[in-house]
Formats: C-alpha cells, structure tokens, sequence
C-alpha cells in the first residue's frame, strides 16, 4: 500500500531528475579548491559571490537571499553547490548531487535524497547552494537533516529554509523552474553514494 502512494512521488521526482541530469553531466568536474586554512570561515562577501556566480543572479538579489541566515547564524564554515531533482503527489520525493566545498581543502561529491510529506503537489528541477554551520569534519554531512518547521521564506526568487542535526544547521537556497504548490515537511539525507532510496 505504501509502495503505491509512493510510486507517482517516485515517478514525479524521477521526471525532475531527468530536467536537471543533461546540466549535470556536462560539467561534472569539481569547483576550484578555495583558498584558506582549513577550518576557516567564509564571509559573507565570500558566500554572496559565489552564490551570485552559481545562481546567475546579481550580487544585490544573492545578498538579500542571505542576509537573513547570517542575521541568524552568522559565518558558515562550508557550502553546498548543487542540482535537485524533486517532485510530489502528496507525498514527495527529491534527489541531489553536489559538492560540498570548505576553505583549504579539495571539494568533496556529495548526494542528497528525501522524502517529504504534507500537502505537496508538481515536479521541480532546481539549483541548489547550502550555507553549512558547525560542520567541523567534512564527514559529518553524511546524515538525516530534518527541516525545521516554520523556517521556510523567499526573498528575491530564493527559496531558503533550515534544516539541523547533531549540532549542525543547513540553509538550502533554492532557484529554479517547475511547478511546486503547498506545503511539505520532510528530511534530506546526504550520502557519499548516489541512491535510489529515499529513506
């Protein structure tokens, strides 16, 4: 029974993954390694400019994006860089694949995939760029972040909310094209390997 309500999110995510994977495939080399000591915190000049980069936006709108994740956490110590494949029928699905970039050290692959539950329905392909607080050890990323209810909003055609596990807070920033409508709460999980399950 619960594989037949999951089938049409599987389905729905899968045609979201299929939008995103041509991008993805043609330019799967790492980013340059950012320069820095190892541990060390990006600033907010740092993050805007390379957000305004991924995204294809203009600093001013990257800096509105994130000036209320550092009113509210201040310097991350790494971010994210990414495509996502998502879509939903009540009950959602997503998938990702990215790099998870820190100062002084080589960028690292990663994969992310969830589900999400509430009232949710479309098919979305998306950029995404994740501002990651207290990390500390790249090997932390591997776990499930839940989302934390209420923190979604959008400012200048960002979408971000906050996600925290273990000491660690995300912020997924979200740009891209599809349709998505309500509202879902749900987990992401990140993964060293690329993954079908979801959970």
């Amino acid at each position: 029974m619960i594989l037949k309500r999951l089938f049409p999110a599987f389905f729905a995510a899968l045609v979201g993954l299929a939008l995103v994977a041509p991008a993805t495939a043609q330019d799967d080399r790492p980013p340059p390694r950012v320069e820095g000591h190892e541990g060390d915190s990006f600033t907010q000049n740092e993050i805007v400019q390379a957000g305004a980069n991924f995204f294809g936006v203009t600093t001013e709108a990257m800096a509105k994006g994130v000036q209320k994740v550092f009113s509210d956490y201040g310097l991350p110590d790494a971010y994210i860089t990414g495509d996502e494949g998502s879509g939903a029928i009540v009950v959602g699905l997503r998938y990702g694949q990215g790099w998870l970039i820190r100062k002084g050290a080589d960028p690292m692959r990663v994969y992310w995939q969830g589900p999400s539950v509430g009232w949710d329905f479309g098919g979305n392909a998306s950029k995404m760029f994740v501002l990651v607080y207290n990390l500390r050890e790249p090997d932390r990323i591997f776990q499930k972040f839940p989302g934390v209810d209420g923190s979604f909003y959008l400012v200048a055609g960002l979408g971000v909310n906050y996600m925290r596990a273990n000491g660690i807070t995300l912020a997924p920033m979200r740009s891209g094209v599809g349709l998505r409508a309500g509202v879902s709460a749900g987990y992401v999980t990140f993964t060293r390997h690329s993954t079908i399950n979801p959970f």
